[in-house]
C-alpha cells in the first residue's frame, strides 16, 4: 500500500487499540492481576449446616406431657400420679436443626454472623414441633451483639449425649446481649450486658389478692463476664454475673409489698483431656439466677414477716447450687460413650409451699455409633429425680432412648 492510499483515521484507531492492549498488559504485569505465585485475597464464606434427627424411646414413669421427650426434674410429678399412669412411648424430630454462618473480611477484621433455629417448641409452644430461634448474632473484631450463649455459661461442659435438655445443674442460657471480647482465642475474656428477666413463686400465699398485683421491673441489664485459660490439656474457666431485680406492689391498700434484690452467681468449669477421654466439670453457686440454669425453678420466693403488719410477706432471692460431672470416651473413630451426673439444689424460702421444688438429680449413659461420616445412631439410658421442699415426696424418671442423626453442611466462597 502506498502512502497515498492509506486511511489516516483507520491508522489512528489501530494505534489506539495497540496502546490500550499494551497498557492492559503492563498493568497486569505490574501486579493488578493475581499471580500464580501469590495467594488470592480473602473472600466471604457462607456455611449452611444442620441435621435431621429422630428420637424415640420408652419412659418407665411419668412427667409433664409438654416435656414428653426430655428429662427435666422440675417437670416430674410433685405428688403421686400428677400426670396419670406410668409408662409412655415417645417419638419426635424436634432436635432437628438448620443454621447459616458467614464470615466476611473487612478493614476492622472478620465480620461473622450466625442465624440458627431448631424445631423444639418451648414457652407457649411447649410440647410442639415448631420453629424456635437459637442464635441470631454477629460480631466484628472485639464486639458482638444479638442472641447467643451467655458468657455466664460454658457450652463446652455439655456432654456428647442424645437427650435434648442436658444436665440440669449446668448454667445454660442463650440471651440477647451486647459483648466486648478484648482477649480472643484459646485463652479469652468476654464481658456482656444481657437482657434481664426473672420469675417468682408466691408459694402458699399465691391466692391472696394482695399478691396478685405484684409486678416485676428490671431497670438495668444483667452484667456477666467470663475468663478462660486455655492449655494443652484443656482449659479452666471462671464466670460471674450480677443483676438487679425489683418487684412492685401496684395495689393501693394497707400493705406495701414492694421490694428488690441483687442477684449474683459464680460459675467454675473445665474440660480435662486424658488420652481418649474428656472430663467435663462444673460447679456453680448464686442467688436469684435460676433463669440462667438449664433446669431450675423460680428466682424469687416469699418469706414471712408477720411482725410487720404493713409488710407481712417479703420477697427473697433463692440461693442455688449446681454441679456437672461427665466423661466423654472415644473408643474409636466409629464408637463413643458418655456417662455422668448433674444436680440442682435450691435453698427454699419459708413461705414456699411444701411441694415446691427442692432438689433435682440427672444422670445418663450411652454408646453411640458412627458407621460413616455425618451419620450417628445409638441407645442411651437416662434417669431423673425430683425432691420436694418439705412434704417428703420424691419422684423418679427412667427412660431408654434411641436416636438417629444425619448431618449436612456445605461451604460457599472462600
Amino acid at each position: 500500500m502506498t502512502r497515498e492510499n492509506r486511511d489516516p483515521a483507520r491508522d489512528a484507531r489501530r494505534r489506539m487499540w495497540r496502546s490500550t492492549a499494551a497498557a492492559a498488559l503492563a498493568l497486569c504485569a505490574g501486579g493488578a492481576a493475581w499471580s500464580q505465585d501469590e495467594p488470592k485475597p480473602e473472600t466471604s464464606t457462607m456455611d449452611i449446616y444442620g441435621f435431621a434427627m429422630l428420637d424415640m424411646g420408652y419412659e418407665l414413669k411419668q412427667n409433664d406431657p409438654d416435656w414428653f421427650d426430655v428429662v427435666r426434674p422440675t417437670k416430674l410429678p410433685s405428688f403421686k400420679d400428677e400426670f396419670g399412669r406410668d409408662g409412655h412411648f415417645f417419638a419426635g424430630v424436634r432436635q432437628s436443626r438448620f443454621g447459616v454462618k458467614t464470615s466476611t473480611p473487612t478493614g476492622l477484621g472478620d465480620l461473622k454472623t450466625i442465624f440458627e433455629f431448631e424445631l423444639f417448641g418451648v414457652g407457649v409452644d411447649a410440647g410442639q414441633t415448631t420453629f424456635r430461634l437459637r442464635h441470631a448474632y454477629g460480631e466484628l473484631g472485639q464486639f458482638g451483639a444479638g442472641q447467643t450463649w451467655s458468657p455466664f455459661m460454658d457450652i463446652d461442659v455439655f456432654p456428647n449425649s442424645i437427650e435434648y435438655w442436658g444436665p440440669n445443674g449446668m448454667a445454660f442460657f442463650r440471651n440477647v446481649q451486647v459483648r466486648w471480647m478484648p482477649i480472643q482465642g484459646d485463652t479469652r475474656l468476654t464481658i456482656a450486658l444481657e437482657r434481664p428477666g426473672a420469675t417468682g413463686d408466691q408459694g402458699a400465699f399465691a391466692e391472696r389478692i394482695e399478691l396478685q398485683n405484684i409486678v416485676g421491673r428490671f431497670p438495668y441489664p444483667d452484667l456477666s463476664a467470663e475468663f478462660r485459660w486455655g492449655t494443652d490439656w484443656g482449659y479452666v474457666e471462671a464466670a460471674g454475673i450480677v443483676r438487679y431485680i425489683k418487684w412492685e406492689d401496684t395495689l393501693q391498700d394497707e400493705f406495701d409489698l414492694t421490694g428488690h434484690g441483687t442477684g449474683w452467681g459464680v460459675n467454675l468449669s473445665s474440660n480435662v483431656k486424658l488420652a481418649r477421654t474428656v472430663l467435663k466439670l462444673q460447679i456453680l453457686y448464686g442467688k436469684g439466677i435460676e433463669n440462667y440454669m438449664n433446669d431450675a425453678p423460680v428466682d424469687v420466693g416469699v418469706r414471712t414477716n408477720f411482725a410487720d403488719p404493713t409488710r407481712p410477706i417479703l420477697g427473697q432471692l433463692l440461693p442455688v447450687w449446681g454441679g456437672v460431672a461427665f466423661v466423654d470416651i472415644n473408643w474409636s473413630e466409629t464408637m463413643t460413650s458418655t456417662i455422668g451426673y448433674s444436680f440442682v439444689d435450691i435453698d427454699n424460702s419459708n413461705g414456699q409451699s411444701a411441694d415446691a421444688f427442692k432438689k433435682g438429680d440427672y444422670a445418663l449413659a450411652n454408646i453411640l455409633f458412627y458407621p460413616v461420616k455425618d451419620v450417628m445412631f445409638g441407645p442411651e439410658i437416662q434417669w431423673g429425680r425430683r425432691e420436694n421442699f418439705r412434704d417428703g415426696f420424691t419422684s423418679d424418671d427412667w427412660r431408654l432412648q434411641f436416636s438417629v442423626k444425619y448431618n449436612f453442611g456445605r461451604t460457599f466462597g472462600g
